[in-house]
């Protein structure tokens, strides 16, 4: 009877060689999956490494393999809801294929931050990087880096030279307000986002060209930072508008607003003042948080594939360290729009 080794320590590939009576070699290829072991040896090796609890050593693997099996990320703005959304999609992507990973999270993202950022990374060993980048300053030090590994970016838009994954933000600008068209409205207004946000960008130039292809008057646009609070103070200014032309006779009857937070804002403002939900104003968002549903009324929304968003992410990234990626490096995700009792159908006169 072979010995078995101390408890005290962790059992190593030699202990398992040794106790199953093979070669370390014969182990390894056990291991790895080789081909050139027979069953009734593989089966020898996989009980004795259950007797003993062995457990492969990932530093050592990594070292003889040159392979970590880590990714990194770098995020910007991760108490907001889409950049949050955004890296959970990547990181449960990761998992799927067998991957784990290191990310770090910037506040704001300089060309310091970011050289610190993959500096940080790199010491960590990881085979590539996803780099969600959403903002335009982002995406400019993003082409001043020189990585050392594969890079993806998410939500960066398609203007860099480096591979890279986004929802449609342009295309689901205009089905929500090609929708609130469609119910009858004469034009649609906009709360933006802040002006340095690619996405914020796109979502407004699908409202403008929506409404432009309509032949209906763009309104000027209001802006806010993603905030509720923000999305309260726009909707002020525009029941004020509504209020000083005659409420709902005026033009101002249909709302989109960038994302679901400030569109929360908007419509408490809408109810200090006693404009009513579709009624008098339609209101429409943009994200389809968890909340959105809830709202009162209950938000009509464009809803992003996170998951998809951060599947698509990795496997670009994949690809590009496992040298098998074609010529496709820039891949969009189709938004959907969710439609709710915030923006039902507006009556005409002789409805009413």
């Amino acid at each position: 009877m072979t010995q078995l080794p101390d408890v005290s320590r962790a059992p190593t590939m030699a202990d398992v060689a040794r106790v199953a009576g093979v070669s370390h070699q014969t182990v390894s290829r056990v291991l790895s999956g080789h081909p050139n072991v027979s069953a009734k040896t593989r089966s020898a090796v996989m009980e004795v490494i259950e007797q003993l609890g062995y457990r492969r050593n990932s530093a050592a693997r990594a070292l003889a393999t040159r392979r970590t099996h880590t990714l990194g990320v770098i995020a910007v703005n991760t108490t907001l809801h889409g950049p949050a959304s955004t890296l959970f999609g990547v990181q449960e992507a990761a998992r799927e294929r067998g991957y784990l990973t290191s990310a770090v999270t910037l506040r704001t993202l300089t060309d310091t931050t970011l050289t610190e950022a993959m500096r940080h990374l790199t010491a960590w060993g990881v085979e590539g990087v996803i780099a969600i980048t959403p903002q335009r300053d982002a995406v400019r030090s993003l082409t001043r880096l020189e990585a050392p590994c594969p890079v993806v970016t998410v939500e960066g838009g398609h203007a860099l030279d480096l591979p890279g994954v986004s929802v449609d933000q342009y295309l689901g600008a205009r089905m929500v307000t090609e929708h609130l068209l469609a119910a009858g409205h004469s034009t649609v207004w906009h709360v933006a986002g802040p002006a340095d946000w690619l996405e914020s960008e796109g979502r407004t130039a699908g409202w403008e060209s929506a409404l432009r292809d309509a032949g209906a008057e763009v309104p000027p646009v209001l802006r806010g930072d993603w905030s509720p609070l923000s999305g309260y103070q726009a909707g002020q200014q525009l029941a004020g508008r509504a209020l000083a032309a005659g409420g709902h006779g005026s033009g101002l009857t249909a709302v989109f607003v960038a994302n679901d937070h400030m569109a929360l804002g908007v419509l408490r403002a809408f109810r200090e003042v006693g404009l009513r939900t579709p009624a008098d104003v339609a209101v429409a968002g943009f994200d389809d948080t968890p909340e959105a549903e809830f709202f009162p009324p209950p938000l009509t929304t464009v809803r992003q594939d996170f998951r998809s968003l951060g599947r698509s992410s990795i496997e670009l990234l994949m690809s590009h360290i496992e040298g098998t990626a074609s010529g496709t490096d820039h891949l969009t995700i189709a938004p959907e729009l969710i439609v709710r009792a915030s923006t039902a159908r507006r009556r005409t006169a002789a409805e009413d």
